[in-house]
């Protein structure tokens, strides 16, 4: 019986605490659109099957526990979910671009 973490021949469990914060902790942001945050995160997480097992959207940055599968590297799901959901953020939003320029989070 194979387990939901595992390959063919090894299995995994890993798992990471992740938390990033917008460019200069930009507060005000996370109160106007905070569903809209967690809808996005959830569902590039989904695209790329990291489970999240817990996840907190405080003031001025996000908390995450996720369990990511070996085949990627915790920097490039990083920088994939940093540029994703500043592209879907400005894509939702387009008076923020005015607000705060080039889609620089």
């Amino acid at each position: 019986m194979k387990d939901k973490n595992s390959l063919a021949h090894s299995a995994w469990n890993c798992k990471y605490h992740l938390v990033f914060a917008p460019k200069y902790r930009r507060m005000e942001i996370y109160g106007k659109i905070k569903k809209d945050i967690g809808v996005i995160i959830r569902r590039l997480c989904e695209q790329k099957g990291i489970e999240i097992i817990e996840a907190e959207l405080c003031p001025d940055h996000i908390h995450m526990l996720v369990s990511i599968p070996p085949k990627y590297s915790v920097a490039s799901i990083m920088g994939y979910l940093k540029g994703k959901i500043s592209l879907m953020i400005f894509d939702r939003h387009a008076n923020l671009k005015y607000r705060y320029g080039n889609r620089h989070f």
